[in-house]
């Protein structure tokens, strides 16, 4: 099918006239971010050119979509959205709950390029007429507010210089705050500082010189505070961050919630190196392939998009 009818085929999917979800799976699964960029483009009926440069879902049409079908509708939904926009929404859906999601206003702050955070902010500011960081900040009144809101607010160097002395006297500030037992990690000015505004080749010198100051390593030392954990590992080794993600959300007796944490890290993953190396590591860490495990685990559509999805990155 020429890539015109395939668009077409899935207007016709989304439009609500009889939900066809193998298409979803044999076409928009396997369209890379420039195709599924067209897609939105052209087709104007359901998104819309926000001012602030990208294509936004029609509200009216992810309610519909959310109505039609079951969990298949939030991965093709996510999938299909602008990476800004869907940033976007699981920050504000993070912040919604009862309890907010750490994790996922970490990983997605930790994870992203400058760019794509900056884009985010942007999209939520057109969203939700707020700021993230002003969110943050009425949401959570703990003591891990400063940190995260410190790291959303990051715009990192992305370039390949590392001034290693400066590494080596930084991961020492971590070495002294832990053998601290009256200091509190996620109030240290200085860990705060470093963990949101270094570059994240320069937090993977940190690390490698605190391994080998104490011969352990620095998110296994922060076993004790699990959010300094979470970004330490998001900032410096994302695939062992979401390998332990996966395997803990793919189980037959999980909750229903940690179940959307497979969707959210298949489809916020699939255009970044990053599945790669998930896979990788997943498949080191655990014995079986991600592919594999979402078979045993996952049913119907939903597992055959995912399969798609992880696919393309073979």
């Amino acid at each position: 099918m020429s890539e015109a009818n395939e668009f077409a085929a899935v207007t016709k999917a989304f439009s609500g006239l009889g939900v066809d979800e193998n298409l979803f799976i044999s076409s928009l699964g396997r369209w890379n971010r420039y195709q599924r960029e067209s897609y939105r483009v052209s087709t104007p009926a359901f998104f819309k050119e926000d001012e602030r440069q990208f294509q936004r879902w029609s509200d009216h049409h992810i309610l519909q979509l959310r109505q039609e079908f079951l969990r298949l509708k939030d991965a093709v939904v996510l999938y299909t959205m602008h990476p800004w926009e869907r940033d976007a929404r699981l920050f504000k859906e993070a912040l919604l709950l009862k309890v907010p999601q750490h994790d996922v206003l970490i990983e997605t702050a930790c994870t992203r390029s400058s760019e794509d955070l900056l884009g985010a902010r942007k999209a939520y500011h057109s969203l939700f007429e707020h700021s993230i960081e002003e969110d943050i900040a009425h949401h959570i009144k703990a003591q891990e507010r400063k940190l995260l809101v410190a790291l959303v607010s990051s715009y990192r160097y992305e370039g390949p210089r590392v001034n290693e002395d400066l590494a080596k006297s930084e991961a020492k500030v971590f070495v002294n705050a832990l053998k601290d037992a009256k200091k509190n990690l996620i109030e240290d000015e200085e860990i705060v500082r470093i963990l949101s505004i270094r570059s994240k080749l320069h937090l993977k010198a940190i690390y490698s010189h605190y391994k080998e100051m104490t011969g352990h390593f620095l998110d296994e030392d922060l076993d004790g505070d699990l959010i300094l954990k979470q970004v330490v590992q998001c900032l410096c080794s994302p695939q062992t961050y979401f390998s332990k993600i996966l395997i803990a959300s793919l189980r037959l007796d999980v909750e229903e919630s940690a179940k959307d944490s497979v969707t959210r890290v298949i489809v916020t993953r699939a255009d970044d190196d990053d599945m790669k190396l998930i896979k990788e590591e997943f498949q080191s860490k655990y014995g079986t392939t991600l592919a594999a495990k979402i078979e045993e685990v996952a049913n119907g559509s939903y597992r055959d998009f995912l399969l798609t999805i992880i696919a393309k990155s073979n």
